[in-house]
């Protein structure tokens, strides 16, 4: 469950009381602090995570063109290339880290190609160095999918900062989040924050109410979710640091467990965040079910690969094959609990449940045979 404290009550309430619903003192607050824990010059709140990303693709200019991303991620990262009038164009990820992988992004260019889009997957970063000596070989745009690694970071720099742009979720599930649905642009380019800024507000011209010069939408942040993203965005950085000493606890004791496959864990050039602890498992189901029935509840992350989705089976004819990494991703990635809240008794429990799934499958094979 999202933390909601006493203090993002209060800065709620407050909020409520003495700001303006729209374009309060919290949203502008927000978005400075939020720029500066990045290190971007700016930062632009929208209504969710798919807003930053749609906005931001139109902002560059995609239009008519196509955007690089990958198909192991949530479907909003592809829908937003389409929403932004482009057309998403696939490379497969690198089973060892789940990311987009560079060489296959290098092999997948054409001209038609306007922008790059990874997708820092649950919390770890993408091989950004590859991509953006890529990116500026080709002389195209770098857009960070981060909505779900709030303050990781890739070379020192955090994930959102390194690219031409990059956006963030605050959905509940993150690892900080508003109170809601929530998003935010970050970015060094004047230009580009100015104009997403105008996007989400209707298009409307910088100082003007009723003047608008471009066809924009209503894709705000509510200060009241501001007024608790301030609040969150101060416990980030402890939380996160919990996440990682969950997940060392984890892979103290999921380390020697055959057939099982333990999430990429960084090393002090890469500090991923673990928005998920995503395990692998050829049982994957079988040990899902094994969990449920002692209490331990899991998820998958993602069930279908994004192009083996109905409605982009529909649209662009793919039958499953094209990009056998993603689809072996999702065929067996299981997230177990993870949370700041957890206790190493919990993380305990839930690793000797899992010790013992594969306990009982060792003995019911040697007993087959």
């Amino acid at each position: 469950m999202p933390i909601l404290d006493e203090e993002m009550k209060e800065a709620a309430i407050s909020a409520l009381q003495n700001e303006r619903f729209v374009g309060g003192e919290s949203v502008h607050k927000f978005e400075e602090e939020f720029a500066r824990y990045c290190g971007t010059r700016f930062g632009v709140s929208t209504a969710s995570g798919t807003a930053a990303l749609v906005l931001s693709l139109i902002a560059i200019g995609v239009r008519g063109g196509e955007v690089v991303t990958t198909p192991a991620s949530f479907i909003a990262s592809a829908n937003s290339i389409i929403h932004a009038g482009a057309t998403p164009r696939f490379a497969d990820i690198n089973l060892e880290t789940y990311t987009i992988d560079a060489e296959k992004v290098r092999a997948s260019l054409n001209h038609k190609v306007k922008a790059l889009m990874p997708v820092h997957l649950y919390g770890f970063p993408a091989a950004m160095k590859e991509l953006c000596e890529l990116a500026s070989e080709r002389h195209v745009a770098v857009i960070e999918d981060a909505c779900q690694a709030h303050g990781a970071s890739y070379d020192g720099k955090k994930a959102g900062s390194i690219g031409d742009v990059g956006c963030f979720s605050f959905f509940p599930s993150k690892n900080m989040t508003v109170g809601g649905d929530g998003g935010m642009v970050v970015t060094n380019d004047e230009a580009i924050a100015e104009r997403v800024r105008s996007l989400r507000d209707c298009g409307r011209a910088k100082g003007s109410k009723y003047t608008h010069d471009l066809l924009g939408f209503t894709e705000r942040l509510n200060t009241v979710q501001a007024a608790i993203g301030r609040v969150q965005l101060k416990r980030l950085d402890t939380w996160n640091e919990k996440r990682r000493q969950i997940a060392s606890e984890y892979n103290d004791s999921l380390s020697d467990l055959g057939g099982l496959i333990r999430p990429p864990s960084g090393d002090s050039f890469v500090r991923q965040v673990y928005h998920m602890y995503a395990i692998r498992s050829n049982r994957r189901d079988e040990l899902r079910n094994w969990l449920s029935g002692r209490g331990v509840e899991t998820g998958v992350h993602y069930t279908a690969p994004i192009h083996l989705q109905p409605i982009y089976r529909q649209m662009f004819g793919y039958r499953g094959g094209e990009f056998p990494n993603s689809e072996t991703l999702c065929n067996s990635e299981l997230s177990i609990p993870m949370h700041p809240s957890l206790t190493s008794e919990d993380v305990e429990f839930i690793s000797g449940a899992i010790q013992d799934f594969y306990q009982e499958r060792i003995r019911t094979e040697v007993a087959a045979q």
